[in-house]
């Protein structure tokens, strides 16, 4: 847009703002007198438009140019809402959207006229089923116990839980509803590294994590972030029995190597007082913990949290990085004979953290690849039996939590699904505080709008009905227990066109 069509722009807008309101003025009208004032409003944000020099855009197409931010803004809900298809959408598709949906809702959750799948495209997957069912009664329950020799009190757990995710990243009325509803359904609720806040405490079994920046469980000296033994009991005592176990956090697969990242619009005085930090400022959470700097005296941590916590299960969640580090680590367990209850692996492809593109997409091993590795090397050296290992990576459906336990996990933790069951959008708009479905904010004014003494229901809805659909599946494959379903019961399409197991 050239010098005399800015100017044509610029004319446009001042002689309809003068004709209106001489219109305005003959006839008296009060809708002229509203364009008029439309029209003034206009004129003025052409002339700021015009005179500023921050954007190149709009000083080149005043006022035009502002559509540009506004479909920007709206990009990603216009893309689901009126371009994806069914199967196509990422991070979830609308099918699998759906299903959530319909689960929590306890609505029909059927569809007709076959699938939408293309099954003979490379990476079509399917699980065998035999031609002699086993009635869905005769399945075991779709428990596990998490404990190893080392741990007093072992947990009775869910196949299927909340994974972490903290309050301050989520608001209260998500914290309670989740918590609530894992009450209802008898599984875990993961706090994420957040520390344990009064909303947790709505019945719902707890697994505390100990971040790095030690939330709820630790103290500031000079600047930097320390374990505090007083302040770990006192969140254990006050939680009355809630908390099951206790997870160390190394790493997330959000980002693998990156502290957790609180913005200052969610940093409220409440949230400051629970994580032991300064009211409206980032938060940042190092990427490194200063309890411990290597596997001997990770291990000795580990060993310690137990013992304060009378025996509980201990476990650490890392995204896989390095493999020899980890098989020095494996090697550390059974040379001292110390080892955590549960290995949880988080999946590189990220989850709920907001975090930097290149951690997300580029850092990080993929959580298949991880299980499968983990497991493997956990074999190897005479441990796997000791530890139970805990998945946590984009499973929605009964087949992800299926395909994820055949490739080595014995539980399956789940953010995202559940945060659909609460209602999310998938608007991504987490880190911004600004969730229109009052789920990822602490806005007030759109927390409102999330009711937790429905949304709990729902959350337990979502869990009956997909891990009732698991024993349905396990049944239909001719398993009495899920864990005898393996790798090689779950069939894909290699780019060959040839049908492989996994």
């Amino acid at each position: 847009m050239n010098t005399l069509t800015r100017h044509k722009i610029l004319g446009f807008f001042i002689g309809l703002t003068l004709t209106l309101s001489t219109l305005a003025y003959m006839l008296s009208s009060v809708g002229m007198a509203v364009l008029a004032m439309v029209s003034a409003i206009g004129l003025c944000v052409v002339i700021k438009d015009i005179r500023q020099t921050r954007h190149a855009l709009l000083r080149n197409y005043p006022l035009i140019a502002r559509l540009r931010w506004i479909f920007e803004d709206e990009r990603s809900k216009i893309q689901q809402y009126f371009i994806e298809h069914d199967t196509n959408g990422t991070p979830y598709n609308r099918e699998k959207r759906a299903d959530v949906y319909q689960k929590a809702k306890g609505e029909i959750n059927t569809t007709p006229f076959g699938t939408q799948l293309n099954t003979y495209e490379a990476g079509y997957e399917f699980l065998k089923h035999s031609m002699f069912p086993v009635p869905v009664e005769k399945v075991r329950p779709l428990r596990t116990i998490v404990g190893t020799s080392k741990c007093k009190f072992p947990y009775n757990a869910s196949i299927f839980n909340i994974s972490a995710m903290s309050y301050g990243a989520l608001s209260e009325a998500a914290v309670r509803a989740l918590n609530a509803g894992a009450s209802i359904g008898n599984f875990y609720h993961n706090t994420g590294e957040g520390g344990l806040s009064p909303y947790h405490k709505q019945g719902g079994d707890i697994v505390f994590q100990i971040g790095t920046g030690y939330f709820g469980c630790g103290a500031t000296y000079d600047g930097v972030r320390y374990f505090n033994n007083e302040k770990f009991k006192e969140t254990i005592d006050g939680a009355m029995g809630a908390v099951k176990m206790v997870e160390i956090k190394l790493s997330q697969g959000a980002k693998p190597g990156h502290g957790g990242i609180l913005p200052a619009s969610k940093n409220t005085q409440e949230i400051a007082t629970i994580r032991g930090v300064e009211p409206n400022t980032d938060v940042m959470s190092p990427p490194y913990h200063t309890a411990f700097h290597d596997a001997s005296s990770m291990l000795d941590f580990i060993e310690h949290v137990r013992i304060l916590t009378g025996g509980l299960p201990i476990g650490i969640k890392l995204c896989m990085g390095e493999e020899m580090e980890f098989i020095d680590l494996v090697k550390k367990m059974v040379e001292k004979n110390s080892f955590p209850d549960f290995i949880t692996i988080d999946g590189g492809e990220g989850g709920t953290g907001a975090a930097p593109l290149v951690f997300t997409n580029h850092i990080g091993m993929p959580l298949f690849d991880a299980l499968k590795f983990v497991d493997a090397t956990l074999k190897k050296h005479g441990l796997r039996d000791e530890i139970t290992i805990i998945a946590s990576g984009k499973a929605s459906t009964s087949f992800d939590i299926i395909k994820t336990i055949a490739m080595g996990a014995d539980i399956v933790n789940a953010a995202r699904a559940f945060m659909l069951s609460l209602g999310c959008i998938q608007a991504r708009e987490c880190n911004k505080n600004t969730c229109p479905v009052g789920i990822a904010t602490q806005n007030k004014t759109l927390i409102k709008g999330l009711n937790p003494y429905e949304k709990k229901f729902r959350v337990a809805n979502y869990h009956k009905a997909v891990t009732h659909e698991v024993a349905d599946i396990v049944a239909a494959m001719g398993y009495t227990s899920i864990y005898q379903v393996e790798s090689d019961d779950i069939m894909v399409r290699t780019e060959d066109g040839k049908l492989r197991d996994l």
